[in-house]
């Protein structure tokens, strides 16, 4: 059986946005002119007054109800209130609306036998006013309520609003909207757009210097001191002290990722490590941040004296009681730096944390999330398959969700966002995912659902490879990884456009101002830290969208962040090793090139070559310009084949396509590994077998190189004799028998003599070289 070809690649679409239909190129300039245009019937429920009573006990608790059609609305409830405002907005969508009336009608809760229905409003809906932004909101107004048969009731109003426009209109994002009526309750707060800030985030350098006049326990052994640093939920420790007295030294960094506002303090502690594996502390001091040095400049902190404090208990309580111990630390909290919460390599944002230290905005940045389609389904809802698909869109430290669409697998956002841009060198992230908390969880995921949001891929896009006042409309393949291979979710169209205000400070970022802040480079970290530091900011991250309303769950944060730990995966080092070959290639195509030129192949060609050849030699100062020369004309011959469309995921430059299930269970496998034994033993074997192929090639490139070292250190010595004899052979004869272009002449002559002269073989200096010993001797 035939198996269906699926399509990965990146698609141009011609949507209908700012009025007409537009491809990619034409520049638009109007507000929400990225985005198709979205009507909608919007009605605004203020308040109500002097409502007729028909409860028995005269109290009344009174909701609106809105209906069009087989679209059915209600306010919240009032609970026995004298005041009935409620101040709701519903949308609902135009091309939805199957009916040319609308009823609103104010129900009582209270009575449940009978109806309930205290007055109506009927309205046809071709009487609606349109009121289209940048109008002023439409204003409400008094409406009297009817009975059930039409006739005006003697008490009861209603006041509202209603009117046509589009998602424009301001108070869109807060509406109830018509895709998600069946959501209620809590769970509607869910389904809006929002945008989100994340909080400011510093890096927090504890240098601890030493402490002096320490109390151990005991006086007749050495104390093994080290310090125990705590913000939060991070505990940093640093090495056991060499100095065993009860005056250590440590100078050592401890760093932690701390965000504003600054809640948790600094606990230091001092701790002696007995003999039983025990902790016994020293004395302990904490330290408000808000009180901590801000160090923009790269100068050193003050280094401070801490009263370390020792805990006793009394009575069953705590208390601490000051004595003469004292800690030296430096801690600043260092805003000099960038705090990374993405990959170096994939990052949004690489400004200092200080906004002193922010250069000057070089641009906008404009995202239209049009739609996406074909989206697979995620969960099973009264036994059948659906989906709740919202988008989240990163950029710097702002994010931005649209509205969940309910219980569609082509849904329709429209929805248009902004960020300012600072360094084109930055990414756009943007990704899919079902929202599973909606109806209060009831719905059955597909697969293995553990009650998590799951993603249906996501898309980046970097803004350096984009043309300045360009919109860019693509529908981008929306990919994830699984144990079957690389899995087509959807797609998802989207209009991009980047908006340079000034080229010369475009001109002035790319070669004036380095990529990371000066700290950076001037007090560099670690791979290993910036990895640390990057968790504890992802983290950080969670904890702080996750507590927001709605909030931006765990796993969708950490998901647009690749905030998992980077694990083996064999489908990435196969990847990479072809990535460094395409980068190498040039080197192997020129290598092939020459061996065809000296073998005299073509015969005009080699004629030519041994002329540049000569002029290059004869005529020294001929290089430079030559060289830039053969770079404008490949730049001129490479501007027709010049990549027009934004970066996406190629599956094939991934190695997705061709990867094993086995190397794709191994890539997805949790940490600490669930596999079982024999499969473990399987890939770590497979593991040693690859990493004993790496160790040969490290070893064969350190004999090379450990071969020109050969030369001159007497390993073997008549090799250096025979090179040091060549030596002074070489400099008299350049110096005073032929010149050094006479010699570079005749040099590229025999290497590129005819094969009649001579036969293609290894000549002396590559013999020469091949025997030279190296250290590969001296290994076990």
């Amino acid at each position: 059986m035939a198996v269906e070809k699926v399509d990965f690649s990146l698609k141009e679409t011609s949507p209908n946005i700012g009025g007409d239909r537009v491809s990619g190129g034409e520049k638009l300039t109007s507000s929400f002119d990225l985005v198709e245009k979205m009507e909608f019937l919007f009605v605004r429920i203020v308040r109500a007054r002097d409502l007729p009573l028909k409860a028995v006990n005269g109290i009344i608790d009174p909701y609106v109800e809105i209906k069009i059609g087989n679209y059915n609305a209600t306010t919240k409830y009032f609970e026995k209130k004298p005041d009935f405002e409620w101040n709701q907005v519903f949308a609902f969508g135009q091309d939805q609306l199957q009916a040319t009336t609308m009823e609103i009608t104010v129900r009582d809760k209270e009575l449940i036998i009978g109806d309930n229905m205290i007055g109506k409003i009927t309205v046809a809906l071709h009487e609606v006013p349109p009121c289209l932004p940048p109008d002023s909101p439409l204003a409400s107004q008094w409406y009297k309520l009817e009975d059930k048969n039409g006739f005006t009731l003697r008490k009861g109003e209603l006041m509202l609003a209603m009117w046509y426009s589009t998602q424009a209109d301001r108070v869109f994002p807060d509406a109830w909207h018509s895709d998600s009526a069946i959501v209620s309750g809590e769970s509607l707060l869910n389904t809006r757009s929002k945008a989100y800030l994340s909080p400011r985030l510093w890096y927090l350098r504890v240098n601890v210097i030493q402490a002096r006049d320490l109390v151990p326990g005991r006086r007749d052994r050495n104390p093994q001191v080290y310090v125990k640093a705590v913000v939060g939920d991070v505990i940093l420790r640093t090495r056991v002290s060499p100095d065993k007295n009860v005056n250590p030294k440590w100078n050592e960094d401890l760093m932690f990722v701390v965000a504003e506002p600054f809640f948790d303090p600094l606990i230091v502690t001092v701790e002696d490590r007995l003999e039983n594996n025990t902790v016994r502390c020293l004395g302990k001091c904490v330290i408000r941040l808000s009180n901590v040095e801000q160090r923009l400049l790269p100068l050193p902190a003050d280094p401070l004296w801490y009263n370390l404090e020792d805990i006793v208990f009394e009575d069953g309580m705590e208390k601490e009681v000051n004595f003469f111990s004292k800690l030296n630390m430096c801690v600043s909290l260092d805003g000099g730096y960038h705090v990374f919460d993405e990959s170096v390599q994939i990052g949004s944002d690489y400004r200092p944390t200080a906004k002193m230290l922010w250069t000057a905005m070089i641009g906008v940045l404009e995202l239209g999330i049009i739609n996406a389609s074909d989206l697979q389904p995620m969960k099973l809802r009264d036994g059948r398959e659906t989906t709740d698909a919202y988008c989240v869109a990163k950029y710097g430290p702002k994010w931005v969700k649209t509205r969940t669409v309910v219980d569609s697998f082509d849904p329709k956002w429209n929805e248009q966002y902004s960020w300012d841009v600072y360094d084109p060198y930055t990414m756009l992230t943007i990704g899919v995912f079902d929202d599973c908390h909606l109806h209060g969880g009831d719905a059955v995921a597909v697969g293995d659902g553990d009650g998590k949001d799951p993603s249906f891929g996501k898309v980046r896009i970097r803004l350096s490879t984009l043309a300045t006042n360009k919109i860019y409309t693509y529908s981008y393949p929306l990919l994830v990884l699984q144990p079957n291979g690389a899995k087509k979710m959807g797609e998802l169209q989207l209009a991009i456009r980047f908006t340079c205000s000034s080229y010369l400070s475009l001109f002035l970022v790319y070669t004036m101002n380095p990529l990371l802040p000066h700290m950076h480079h001037i007090y560099p970290l670690s791979i290993y830290q910036l990895d640390i530091l990057r968790k504890q900011a992802v983290r950080i991250l969670c904890w702080s969208l996750s507590r927001t309303e709605p909030p931006l769950r765990q796993e969708v944060v950490e998901y647009m962040l690749d905030g998992g730990s980077p694990m083996w995966s064999l489908r990435k080092a196969k990847a990479n090793f072809q990535r460094v070959l395409a980068t190498f290639k040039c080197f192997s195509d020129a290598r092939q090139w020459f061996d065809e030129i000296r073998k005299w192949n073509n015969s005009a060609a080699t004629v030519l070559v041994l002329a540049i050849y000569c002029i290059i030699v004869l005529k020294p100062d001929l290089i430079l310009p030559a060289v830039t020369l053969y770079s404008i004309q490949v730049m001129i011959l490479q501007w027709r084949k010049r990549p027009r469309r934004p970066t996406h995921i190629d599956v094939n430059l991934s190695v997705a396509g061709s990867v094993t299930a086995d190397e794709l269970d191994e890539e997805l496998d949790t940490f600490p590994s669930s596999r079982q034994f024999d499969v473990l033993r399987m890939r770590y074997d497979r593991l040693r077998s690859i990493a004993g192929r790496v160790v040969t090639v490290i070893s064969d490139i350190a004999t090379q190189v450990e071969r020109f070292h050969s030369l001159l250190n007497w390993r073997d010595p008549r090799i250096t004799v025979t090179f040091l004899v060549c030596c002074l052979v070489g400099s008299f004869m350049l110096y005073y028998l032929i010149s050094l272009k006479v010699f570079l002449i005749f040099g590229g002559f025999y290497v590129m003599r005819p094969p009649f002269l001579g036969k293609d073989v290894l000549n002396a200096p590559q013999n020469f070289f091949s025997r030279l010993p190296t250290k590969a001797d001296y290994m076990l």
